[in-house]
């Protein structure tokens, strides 16, 4: 009986190591993904903030061109053209 106990004692006893062994590589498995997530994470957030900075001075240059237009059409004076008509009312 004792030796069957004994037996069964170790058997137990490996099978913990066993299964100690495979969650720790489970662990380190599941480390390794994680930090590679984070790392996909951070690299397309990094790439959606780039995207997002270049609409945006593409529209503020877009709405610049179209201001452009209406003031020349609206034949508006411009800050150049107020600077040229102070200078020469300056003479």
């Amino acid at each position: 009986m004792d030796k069957k106990m004994e037996q069964l004692f170790f058997a137990v006893l490996g099978g913990a190591l066993a299964v100690k062994d495979k969650l720790e590589s489970g662990s380190e498995e599941i480390k390794t993904w994680q930090e590679k997530s984070e790392e996909n994470a951070r690299a397309f957030f990094d790439e959606l903030a780039e995207r997002g900075e270049q609409e945006r001075d593409q529209l503020k240059a877009m709405i610049r061109d179209i201001l452009k237009d209406i003031v020349a059409e609206l034949d508006l004076a411009t800050k150049d053209d107020l600077a040229q008509l102070k200078k020469d009312l300056d003479k």
